[in-house]
């Protein structure tokens, strides 16, 4: 929380945030449920930018927490739950999961707390847990659909392991009807809006491919998700829960990460699809650890422990400076996480893209200043002309990509319209006259995607099509 004042909104965050002010059960991106938390938080914390990133980093501390308490199901003593939600806490996703208010961030905490339910239902033999289990899953469904994956992992795990003796239990099939009920809704609205998921994800999905983002799935897995100082420690778990004697009542766990592992590779998914199931295993890890130690010799067990600190000391140095918003712009930490990745730099300029926009808007005269429009290539464009615009005097922005479009271009349609993000061959070929008007920069010269690769605006007037023809035309995913 100290942190997450730094920097700016994420583009990510911005569209949650317009999302927030047009609750729906459900959106062409994502299901609902982070647009839900986002309009508690602006009920709450209004748009203070650390109030907003609040739940993300609630989300992150309740995930190092269960953690711990896998660790205890596990058999694990003070020292090795204390491991488990220490190397949870210093995973570089976890971090920069708690430092931006996106679905990311809830998804991990759902995948991590069905693991605990499955250990509390294996370790009580209480069959009621099922319905905590169904709880979560139909709370994972309306966060991210990937929960899928996990529901896979989770099958796999029960008709491999002694768990398929529950199939016979009422309790897990009220679990599956409580998890169906919770996700109703949002199936209901994508049947009603044509499946729409199904046509953004296989556009997302054509051009993370296209960009080589799927490329290196498996060595990502090595230190993207959990620390590469953790590396020892979750192999270590997984080993355990595959191998060990004794953990043969525990192995469902190995299911859960090895099944979603397969899936995401098989799809050619993102290395970070994976993170929300590394704390169970660092968690396994950290009790193999400790019922390693205990067979050691004293000056070799202290030897061990001062060694886990320093590799968890390195852990946690390295993902705050890579994960947390801490260095300032442009400072030798702040070239350090943007080696990394660009998360940080998509924080940066959308005031100052606001300002320009502001500028252009109040030069026109005043009467085709009543007719303008300004539309919006992404949605961070739109979030931002949304979040900056009101007090600059500055109308909704329009836009044509994802639960945007639903929105429409306004009634009466503009006759003007100020145009961000628009590729230079797209003007090009536009059914109107268009002219550049302005430049999106920022005061940092901060690189990013508004100043590299569409930072020129422009100014269409003397529209050749109609706006019910042209609308169509402008639909998108991003």
């Amino acid at each position: 929380m100290l942190a997450n004042g730094q920097y700016g909104f994420h583009r990510d965050e911005l569209a949650v945030l317009d999302d927030a002010r047009h609750l729906a059960w459900g959106y062409v991106a994502y299901p609902p449920l982070t647009p839900f938390f986002a309009r508690i938080e602006l009920i709450l914390f209004d748009t203070s930018l650390a109030g907003f990133r609040f739940f993300a980093a609630l989300a992150q501390s309740a995930a190092m927490l269960l953690a711990g308490l896998i660790a205890r199901e596990l058999g694990g003593r003070r020292g090795a739950q204390l491991i488990a939600a220490l190397a949870t806490a210093f995973m570089p996703f976890s971090l920069l999961a708690s430092s931006e208010f996106m679905y990311v961030t809830f998804d991990l905490l759902w995948w991590v707390l069905l693991a605990w339910l499955v250990l509390r239902l294996i370790n009580s033999a209480n069959p009621r847990w099922w319905l905590a289990i169904g709880t979560v899953i139909g709370l994972g469904m309306l966060t991210r659909y990937t929960m899928l994956f996990c529901v896979t992992g989770l099958v796999a795990g029960v008709l491999a392991t002694p768990l398929r003796r529950q199939l016979g239990s009422r309790w897990l099939w009220f679990g599956v009807a409580l998890s169906l009920l919770l996700f109703l809704p949002n199936l209901l609205w994508e049947a009603s809006h044509d499946f729409v998921y199904l046509d953004f994800v296989r556009h997302i999905h054509a051009r993370d491919i296209a960009l080589g983002r799927s490329k290196g799935f498996f060595v990502q897995q090595l230190f993207a998700n959990a620390s590469v100082f953790t590396l020892p420690l979750w192999l270590g778990g997984l080993g355990y829960l595959l191998l060990a004697r004794d953990a043969r009542p525990y192995r469902i766990l190995a299911w859960l990460y090895l099944v979603p592992l397969l899936l995401f590779a098989i799809a050619q998914g993102r290395g970070y699809y994976m993170a929300p199931t590394y704390p169970m295993l660092l968690a396994a890890g950290a009790v193999t650890f400790e019922r390693w130690l205990a067979l050691r010799r004293p000056a070799t067990a202290l030897a061990s422990r001062i060694g886990m600190g320093s590799l968890l000391a390195c852990a946690g140095l390295s993902s705050a400076l890579i994960g947390l918003p801490l260095a300032p712009i442009n400072s030798p930490g702040w070239r350090i996480s943007r080696a990394a990745h660009d998360n940080f730099a998509e924080q940066v300029g959308w005031p100052d893209l606001v300002d320009e926009v502001a500028t252009i808007y109040h030069a026109l005269p005043a009467d085709e200043r009543a007719r303008t429009g300004i539309l919006a290539s992404n949605y961070g464009e739109a979030g931002a002309i949304d979040l900056y615009g009101p007090a600059l005097g500055l109308p909704r922005a329009i836009s044509g990509v994802n639960s945007y479009w639903y929105r429409g271009y306004g009634d009466p349609p503009p006759i003007t319209l100020i145009v961000l993000g628009a590729d230079p061959e797209a003007i090009r070929r536009a059914p109107a006259d268009c002219t550049p008007a302005g430049r999106v920069t920022n005061r940092y010269g901060v690189e990013n995607e508004e100043t590299r690769n569409h930072p020129e605006i422009y100014l269409c007037r003397h529209f050749r099509i109609t706006w019910p023809a042209l609308w169509p035309k402008l639909r998108s995913y991003g």
